[in-house]
């Protein structure tokens, strides 16, 4: 990046709300601050997949602990996902009115709040009260971070949103190996009289990295150049585009400020996603989003259930287990997901993805509780093709879907309704999971096999490809085109 001060490069005109997104999806904008707010927001992410799979373990402790029936350790780990429906649903109305960066900044306080609370919890009931803030937190954060992603990236080639907002699969599955990193440390750490605490300290270590991101916003942090502009304010616009990319965007004398329209409020905003040229997007995503969430859940959440009860596995066996299934095949299988964005598109990995699942659920169900090691391996394996396919496919590009089949103005609201509406699909995962693997053993995977199988429908439905998809570009001509017919 050139040295040279901003003021003294060569300006950049900005007319309208189009010319700062071109800027942007050209890559002509290319700056350290953004790369920064990408990587914060990517943060965000982390914070969330952490939260997420801090009482992952943890639930068996907290049963003895708190003398809990199946019933309440359902309700203990779905309470979360409950919170994270209304965050979701709130956050995409605020996300497009506020903008990103207050809404990013107040879910930092709620993760060092909710993280505190959890790990002093003296009872279930304070418990599940501090898990829902966690999860509002969480529904809050899933918008904003995607539209920064989004919003801070170019349309196509390295750095695409595309390939950006996959980023987010990989970020979510290095979290949840360092969730298992920080419980095998404390388990080593504490003394075995102790490690019914395990949980505690776990999920309490949640608030450090949420710290870290409050002490650092003021230098790196900024507001969606591409928001501010669609609100009428380019001189803002402008000023973040000199801050955080380093271009000397300067507002033109006739520039056109058009006003966002003041009517639109709360269940007008939703509606706005079932107009006919949104509808089928918006229906497949929602489709895609509660097939992929159900079956990870069920799988990735309840994955020391599954390796410890089902597979008959010790404690220790059942962190390792947990990390080494995270970091070889999640962890890889996102980062692929990232390099294949560009090339082969949401939609193929996304099919491809489900297909695998399907078929992984098929062999788990089929092996059942196995009584030799070589099946205990086997079906460890096919847990791990789970995870590589739900990192590299449904699980990295479901939130392309969600995310980039809307311009700007609606960004924050299609990914808030997809994210809320999907936690119900979560929801009963997180609650029901325990009370049917204790009543079905391994033939819960044919229950969740189902959800595979609703995604390989969904996506056969209607072949829609979001990446490399200019929906403001198409938006503009859109209203051109209503405006020259109403005229």
């Amino acid at each position: 990046m050139s040295t040279q001060p901003v003021a003294e490069r060569e300006p950049v005109l900005i007319r309208s709300a189009r010319d700062v997104t071109e800027l942007v999806n050209s890559g002509a904008a290319r700056g350290s601050h953004a790369k920064m707010i990408v990587l914060l927001a990517l943060g965000g992410i982390f914070l969330d997949a952490y939260d997420l799979t801090s009482l992952a373990y943890g639930i068996t402790d907290i049963k003895q602990q708190f003398g809990l029936s199946p019933a309440g350790a359902g309700a203990v780990t779905a309470s979360i996902s409950v919170g994270a429906i209304f965050g979701a649903w709130l956050g995409g109305l605020l996300v497009d009115r506020l903008g990103r960066y207050r809404v990013f900044m107040a879910d930092m306080l709620f993760f060092v709040v909710s993280a505190l609370g959890c790990a002093l919890a003296p009872n279930m009931e304070v418990l599940i009260f501090f898990r829902f803030l966690m999860g509002f937190g969480v529904g809050m954060d899933i918008p904003v971070a995607m539209a920064f992603l989004a919003e801070f990236s170019r349309l196509k080639g390295k750095g695409s949103k595309g390939s950006r907002t996959a980023a987010w699969s990989p970020a979510w599955y290095v979290a949840t190996s360092g969730c298992y990193l920080v419980i095998m440390a404390l388990y080593f750490v504490l003394p075995d009289e102790h490690h019914g605490l395990l949980w505690r300290f776990t999920v309490g270590f949640g608030a450090v990295p949420a710290l870290v991101i409050l002490l650092v916003r003021n230098k790196y942090m900024n507001e969606s150049p591409s928001w501010a502009a669609n609100q009428g304010d380019l001189e803002r616009a402008a000023k973040i585009l000199r801050k955080s990319y380093g271009v000397n965007a300067v507002v033109a004398p006739d520039a056109e400020v058009v006003k966002p329209q003041a009517e639109r409020r709360g269940l007008r905003d939703f509606a706005q996603l079932f107009q006919p040229r949104y509808r089928a997007r918006t229906f497949q995503a929602l489709v895609i989003g509660l097939a992929q969430t159900f079956g990870y859940n069920a799988v990735a959440y309840g994955l020391p259930i599954i390796i410890a009860s089902i597979l008959a596995q010790g404690a220790l066996n059942t962190i390792t287990a947990s990390l080494v299934l995270n970091l070889v095949f999640a962890v890889t299988g996102g980062l692929l997901g990232i390099r294949l964005a560009n090339r082969a598109g949401a939609w193929k990995m996304t099919f491809i993805g489900f297909a695998v699942q399907l078929t992984s659920l098929v062999v788990l169900a089929l092996i059942g509780k196995p009584s030799a090691t070589a099946y205990v391996l086997f079906a460890i394996f096919a847990l791990g093709a789970f995870m590589f396919a739900q990192a590299s496919g449904p699980g990295a590009h479901f939130m392309s879907f969600a995310s980039l089949s809307y311009p700007t103005t609606m960004r924050g609201t299609g990914i808030g309704f997809n994210q809320g509406t999907l936690r119900v699909g979560s929801t009963l995962a997180l609650f029901f999971f325990p009370v049917l693997s204790a009543s079905l053993g391994s033939g819960v995977f044919w229950v969740i096999a189902l959800a595979p199988l609703m995604g390989l429908v969904a996506l056969l439905a209607k072949r829609w490809e979001p990446v490399g998809y200019d929906a403001d570009a198409i938006e503009a001509e859109w209203q051109q085109e209503k405006a020259a017919a109403t005229s």
